[in-house]
């Protein structure tokens, strides 16, 4: 009986162990390009977010390549990708901005925006914004 315990524990070790070594499901990183489509995205993007007149003042003084370097590691992350965003957490990256609701779908636009003129799927588009919608509750900081 004692030889059984162990062989079923032994066997439920390696599962468990074989579970947690598994790659996460990365097909919405592959469906936006991998790290070359997310970079490209991401050029896109800051320039979408500089010309659009709504989002410029959040994004006209900032380190540009820093931003987008993390909206790459983020975008990233978030798809399934082998990135880790490092730093600040969005409540904390997004303190004292005076961020509204109106401000973040604004964002949102400019980001459907760019990855429409990507030829990005509507289907991959929708799969990442659902990914990215619970940051709003960080993000969003002004009634």
């Amino acid at each position: 009986m004692h030889r059984l315990l162990q062989l079923l524990c032994a066997t439920l070790l390696g599962l468990a162990l074989a579970a947690h070594a598994q790659p996460a499901d990365d097909s919405l990183y592959r469906q936006l390009g991998g790290q070359p489509g997310l970079t490209k995205l991401m050029d896109d993007f800051m320039a979408r977010l500089l010309a659009d007149q709504r989002m410029n003042p959040f994004f006209k003084d900032v380190d540009h390549q820093h931003v987008k370097a993390q909206l790459v590691a983020q975008f990233c992350e978030v798809s399934g990708g082998p990135c880790r965003l490092k730093g600040p957490d969005m409540k904390k990256a997004h303190e004292g901005m005076d961020i509204t609701r109106r401000d973040f779908n604004a964002l949102v636009e400019v980001l459907q925006d760019s990855m429409s003129a990507q030829g990005i799927a509507f289907s991959t588009q929708n799969k990442l914004l659902a990914r990215l919608a619970p940051m709003h509750r960080d993000i969003i900081n002004t009634p």
